[in-house]
């Protein structure tokens, strides 16, 4: 029974970042030991690890190839865009496989083209 309570999982909290900044600089720049910083911060050690990793990434000083909160945030916008446009020329592709419908040669055809 002790150990069902050792193990319980511990409920997810949200942090500001200034409080992620403040956490980071102690050990980026004060030089402070990651597993003291998560001790008395009361942080699990890999939280403040993710923190400082992205941290170094942004500053250029990733050993990792972490990307830069930048180049994460472009590329969740091209992923984006990309889902868009495969979305599109998927209708494109299906709106020209249909028959043309047939019209009376003499009847002008307007074609609107959405914008």
């Amino acid at each position: 029974m002790e150990a069902e309570e050792k193990k319980q999982k511990r409920r997810r909290r949200k942090f500001t970042d200034e409080f992620k900044a403040g956490a980071v600089s102690l050990v980026l720049d004060q030089g402070k030991l990651p597993s003291e910083v998560a001790r008395n911060l009361d942080l699990t050690p890999s939280s403040l690890g993710h923190w400082v990793e992205q941290e170094r990434a942004d500053r250029g000083k990733s050993k990792r190839g972490t990307l830069t909160t930048d180049e994460k945030e472009e590329l969740a916008r091209l992923r984006k865009e990309n889902r868009e446009l495969r979305m599109e020329r998927e209708l494109l592709k299906n709106y020209l496989a249909r028959p043309a419908p047939s019209v009376a040669p003499e009847t002008p055809v307007l074609v609107a083209l959405a914008g």
